[in-house]
């Protein structure tokens, strides 16, 4: 998969148009960094070097997802809502949820998942870190 900027992907163009969106999306939460992982063929966001979320596609059905890391209890809730919602593609199933981007999972749900996601990733680390994260 070449980078996203050169619009070569696997997926689909309405996939695409979905994930440009995410991107930046993801791109504008504090202090988020992005780098591709040649070994997933995915797209990681990172929070001081912790990453959040990823971008690529499920191999077994290839579907392009988006895989988030959620509080337990949040991602039970919203498997049990959205069938477009499953647990984590090759993640700890507890910690990570994928969202199939081709799916039927309105936009303003997957905002609210991804700053949730960049939330718990920020909670997990020091009240300095989270301070100079928050101030900057």
């Amino acid at each position: 998969m070449a980078q996203i900027e050169s619009g070569t992907t696997p997926w689909p163009a309405e996939a695409m148009e979905s994930y440009r969106w995410l991107d930046a999306y993801l791109l504008k939460q504090p202090a988020t960094e992005k780098e591709f992982q040649p070994a997933w063929q995915a797209y990681k966001y990172l929070l001081r070097g912790k990453m959040y979320a990823y971008v690529g596609v499920d191999d077994r059905n290839g579907r392009p997802i988006v895989t988030l890391k959620l509080e337990p209890a949040y991602s039970e809730l919203l498997r049990r809502e959205y069938a477009d919602i499953v647990p984590g593609y090759y993640m700890n199933k507890i910690h990570w949820s994928s969202v199939y981007l081709d799916g039927a999972v309105p936009r303003q749900v997957l905002a609210d998942i991804a700053g949730a996601a960049h939330r718990t990733v920020l909670s997990s680390l020091s009240k300095k870190a989270q301070r100079e994260i928050l101030e900057a």
